[in-house]
């Protein structure tokens, strides 16, 4: 009777992990599911490259201006120097076409950042579920257990995205300092630079891991919290749009401070050796700790949708393939 008993226990508890490592999709181990997240994470990346590109360059070219941007009856004027650099004074079309640099790159980043990172998340997270379950219901409570294995699986990916870091260097040289690139071929770059376009691989982690813990921990509040879903990924595009606005608020404004610094790091000339610390100094000293938050405001109002709509966009198609494979 007690062996009964045990086995029974045993079949239940494994029952509800099952269920609960399914709550974003299907499981890690089924190859059409695994299919849909990348697929779905993926066209999720095309979409908003080809939407928001100009935005980012103006966000990163803000974000690497070091100057006051903010002075009494210069204001506008420093504005568009900063955003659009040696073409203020050109012609409206000519500065729009301005915000076009590193499209390739941008390409070919953002497609697999957003595939490894909104595809590869639920991954982790089933993992986590399946193995460690328990250990975060036991540290934070069962209620909030599901909400911070998902912020987890999040933060953890967040951290392997410094593998893709290169072609992120590439995309913000592009933006912020295209002056790096002439003469020199892509695979020139890559040949002479080599190990170098990893510079400021932990400023990106630093910044990434409370970041990508943010958003998807925000994300999983609203959705857990608010929305009362079991099952995330039975999400409205109302939900989910929502969600992803809680998650995408947190996200930069918890990464920024950092996020200026790795910026400023990668924008520079790939000779320049000048380290994160020095950056961080020379910031402080020059331009005061309101200069940790320049760019928040236009990533917040332009940077911040981008990230909604991809997100959205991501969970959205994921759900959708998942349940056409």
């Amino acid at each position: 009777m007690y062996t009964s008993f045990s086995q029974s226990t045993a079949t239940a508890e494994g029952c509800r992990r099952v269920q609960a490592a399914s709550m974003g999709g299907g499981s890690s181990g089924d190859s059409k599911t695994a299919a849909a997240r990348i697929l779905g994470s993926g066209s999720a990346g095309v979409f908003e490259l080809a939407l928001f590109h100009p935005f980012d360059t103006a966000a990163k070219r803000l974000m690497s201006w070091e100057g006051r941007i903010i002075v009494a009856g210069h204001t506008m004027t420093n504005l568009n120097n900063a955003v659009f650099r040696n073409q203020a004074a050109a012609a409206p079309i000519s500065k729009w076409l301005s915000l076009f640099p590193g499209v390739t790159f941008g390409a070919a980043y953002k497609v697999l950042q957003r595939a490894y990172k909104f595809g590869g998340q639920p991954f982790v997270r089933d993992f986590l579920t399946q193995h460690y379950q328990e250990n975060f219901e036991n540290a934070v409570g069962k209620k909030n257990g599901k909400t911070m294995i998902y912020a987890t699986a999040g933060s953890i990916m967040g951290v392997g995205e410094i593998v893709l870091l290169p072609l992120d260097v590439l995309k913000i040289k592009a933006q912020t300092n295209p002056e790096a690139f002439k003469g020199r071929g892509l695979f020139k770059i890559f040949a002479e630079e080599g190990w170098g376009l990893y510079r400021g691989a932990t400023w990106t982690a630093a910044r990434n891991a409370p970041g990508s813990f943010a958003l998807f921990g925000g994300s999983a509040a609203m959705k857990d919290y608010v929305f009362k879903l079991e099952k995330y990924s039975d999400a409205t595009f109302f939900q989910d749009s929502m969600a992803s606005i809680a998650g995408a608020v947190a996200s930069i404004s918890v990464a920024q401070p950092l996020d200026v610094i790795k910026t400023r790091i990668q924008k520079r000339d790939f000779k320049d050796k000048t380290s994160g610390m020095s950056i961080l100094r020379d910031l402080v000293k020059n331009e005061g700790f309101g200069a940790f938050f320049k760019g928040l405001t236009p990533k917040l109002i332009v940077i911040g949708p981008k990230l909604v709509f991809s997100f959205t966009i991501a969970q959205q198609l994921m759900s959708f393939f998942e349940r056409r494979f």
